[in-house]
């Protein structure tokens, strides 16, 4: 049987493409040819990273309230408020996939940004209760929640750096050969808008901290 195949014409077609295929990935994989799906893949898990840690802080939101709550439950509005912008941002999500949509990132962005407004109003109020701010687990989600604000700013830093490489990967040489004649579907990635001084994250200081 292995010697019919082997005899069969249809063997020494194929050959030759098997043959060439062989010489020329190692060549494509030397000349470059790998570098616009590997920035893409790295700015989509920088991106993952990204949403991984706004998760990290959604989930902080509900204890936050309960705990604000048991001792300025009058603070309606501003509880509501919180409330209100968790879920606004929980509902607008931004996948790898859909990346190429600045549009969407732009309305991820603005809900995320409404729930830091929110958040930062809440931590006001807080500063009208002693007895709020001696908590024992109010000052645990004081400490989780300044963790998750830098961890926040800093996965949104690595995404703009992954996604500047990848767009830069289509348009300069000789990565945009690829893009031209082999990736011709890739489109760059939305970024951030705001400046990169308002990217900071916000202080979170509940009047705790020695000398506060």
């Amino acid at each position: 049987m292995l010697a019919q195949r082997l005899a069969s014409p249809s063997v020494f077609r194929t050959l030759p493409v098997f043959l060439m295929m062989a010489i020329l990935l190692p060549l494509l994989s030397g000349c470059g040819y790998n570098t616009i799906p590997t920035a893409e893949e790295n700015a989509k898990a920088a991106w993952s990273e990204v949403l991984n840690q706004y998760q990290r802080r959604t989930d902080l939101i509900p204890n936050l309230v309960e705990t604000v709550k048991g001792y300025a439950s009058h603070e309606k509005d501003t509880l509501e408020a919180v409330v209100a912008a968790r879920a606004k941002a929980t509902q607008i999500t931004v996948t790898p996939e859909t990346l190429k949509d600045p549009e969407a990132l732009k309305k991820f962005q603005d809900a995320q940004a409404g729930l830091t407004s929110a958040l930062s109003r809440l931590i006001a109020v807080s500063e009208a209760y002693p007895d709020l701010k001696a908590n024992q687990n109010f000052l645990a989600l004081q400490a989780q929640l300044e963790g998750t604000e830098n961890r926040i700013a800093v996965s949104r830093r690595d995404y703009i750096q992954a996604v500047k490489d990848y767009n830069l990967t289509l348009k300069t040489f000789p990565s945009v050969l690829w893009a031209t004649f082999w990736f011709r579907s890739n489109e760059p990635f939305a970024n951030f808008t705001i400046e990169e001084d308002k990217m900071q994250p916000p202080k979170v200081d509940f009047g705790t901290k020695q000398g506060g």
